[in-house]
């Protein structure tokens, strides 16, 4: 196997040697633990944490190596490697961290394609569509939809839901498939470049792991059933993993995602709504929030039907997350500087008391 087999490009040697870092070996993060990482090169794969010095000069959580990331590495026993360097990353799909108000968590990194995986047999949801579409268009990662578990719906169904899809998301591929007939299946394979990273996106239950598995050829990832009880998917990938399949693609899979937090992402928002952003243009008031104000473009084109009630619902609230995101993060960067001040105050009061 080549390092362009897992990805690496020009770009990225350029950078290895213009940081003369072409004394260190080559590798791709693979999969990210609590302790540490997998990484892998050309010959195999490797345990691997990283260098002390990286450890500490790092300021925040994206500072860290993720799944997807390039490596310059240093073999230190037979199966482990110390990460010395985090190439620069071409792209980066992250959502708000749960439970951390102005975070953002790393999802993926050097991502070409996303797989945007939805089952259409159980809580089939366009808005969620819409928000991992969101997520992809601020990373300018390329979105392509899944509807999956087909083979649980009869043909006249699968049309609306397409419909519906194409309705409201345009000039998004859209690929129905089912594991069990593979049906669809051949025709998403063929689309698969040698060399490009795609993501696989989505709830627990709706399939990504036995998506991955098919696309494959082999059981790769463990599957599971949805429960009994709540009808809810199984959490069954615990983390995110890298693997290339056959046909060259690069695949990675992921923790089922039951909140997709909305982060910094006003343009990934004019992106996915697009048709409410050049209709905004119109409304009378430059800061116009589409609500309650007179001669607004976009409230109009709701009331005549020209715009999908749902999808303007959708899009109130996606950048109401945003608004909300934004706000709480200057409001986070406001208090670390006030504390720095006091730091500060508080060492020259010192150094005065000292004459």
């Amino acid at each position: 196997m080549r390092l362009e087999d897992l990805g690496y490009n020009i770009a990225l040697e350029n950078y290895r040697k213009e940081q003369k870092l072409d004394s260190y070996g080559v590798g791709r993060v693979i999969s990210e633990y609590k302790e540490g990482y997998r990484v892998r090169t050309t010959e195999k794969e490797y345990d691997a944490e990283i260098i002390g010095n990286l450890r500490f000069s790092a300021h925040q959580r994206s500072d860290f190596p993720a799944v997807g990331d390039w490596v310059a590495i240093s073999e230190y026993d037979e199966n482990k490697v110390l990460i010395h360097s985090v190439f620069p990353r071409n792209t980066i799909i992250e959502r708000q961290a749960v439970g951390k108000q102005g975070e953002k968590q790393i999802i993926a990194t050097n991502i070409d394609s996303a797989f945007i995986v939805q089952a259409v047999d159980r809580d089939f949801n366009i808005n969620r569509i819409e928000r991992y579409l969101t997520i992809c268009n601020t990373s300018n990662v390329r979105p392509i939809i899944i509807l999956n578990k087909i083979d649980l719906i009869n043909d006249i169904e699968l049309e609306k839901l397409i419909s519906e899809v194409q309705k409201r998301v345009r000039q998004v591929p859209v690929f129905a498939i089912s594991n069990v007939s593979q049906k669809g299946v051949k025709r998403l394979h063929e689309g698969i470049v040698k060399g490009e990273t795609y993501c696989l996106l989505g709830s627990s239950g709706v399939g990504k792991s036995t998506l991955l598995n098919t696309l494959a050829g082999k059981q790769l990832m463990k599957t599971n059933t949805l429960s009994t009880t709540t009808n809810k998917g199984r959490h069954v990938t615990s983390h995110r993993e890298l693997l290339v399949l056959e046909n060259g693609g690069i695949l990675i899979d992921n923790p089922g995602i039951r909140e997709v937090g909305i982060s910094d992402s006003a343009d990934g928002l004019e992106m996915t709504f697009v048709s409410i952003v050049k209709l905004a243009k119109d409304c009378k008031f430059k800061n116009c929030t589409h609500t309650t104000e007179i001669d607004c473009a976009v409230l109009a084109a709701v009331e005549r039907g020209e715009i999908d009630a749902a999808f303007y619902e959708n899009y109130l609230k996606l950048e109401r997350e945003k608004e909300h995101f934004e706000s709480t993060v200057t409001e986070r960067r406001k208090k670390d500087k006030d504390f720095g001040k006091m730091v500060k105050n508080y060492k020259k009061g010192k150094k005065s008391n000292k004459y």
